[in-house]
């Protein structure tokens, strides 16, 4: 069975820095891309960014480009998430999720390309 484990979330000023951690068992994790995803209250869930399964390839939300950085280590079966220059428009519970087919080429924007989610970490940014 496929687990995703977040951490690292909490409590940070405006301006500041947080490291989310994603790791993952289950399933061959070299294999597959990564993405991040998050959901403020009220709001739908959305796209933060994706790292494809070499970590080679990385693609952000307009809204976290530049402020954000995705990385992976395949030898420990874990996704980071770099958030610097956070806003309190960046708070929200953030999800990491493993695609559900091998290799894909393209990204995955979208969360039906996922088959398994975390349970997700609180990020609050106050300003």
């Amino acid at each position: 069975q496929v687990q995703l484990v977040e951490s690292g979330g909490g409590l940070v000023q405006a301006g500041g820095s947080l490291s989310l951690s994603c790791a993952a068992s289950g399933r061959t994790f070299g294999d597959y891309a990564m993405g991040w995803f998050r959901q403020a209250p009220g709001k739908e869930r959305e796209f933060v960014g994706y790292i494809n399964w070499s970590g080679g390839y990385t693609y952000y939300a307009t809204s976290v480009k530049g402020r954000f950085t995705i990385s992976r280590d395949n030898t420990k079966n874990t996704v980071h998430l770099q958030m610097n220059s956070l806003k309190p428009e960046d708070t929200a519970v953030y999800y990491c999720a493993i695609q559900r087919s091998r290799r894909t080429v393209v990204g995955g924007t979208l969360p039906n390309a996922y088959d398994y989610w975390g349970q997700g970490t609180q990020v609050t940014v106050s300003s």
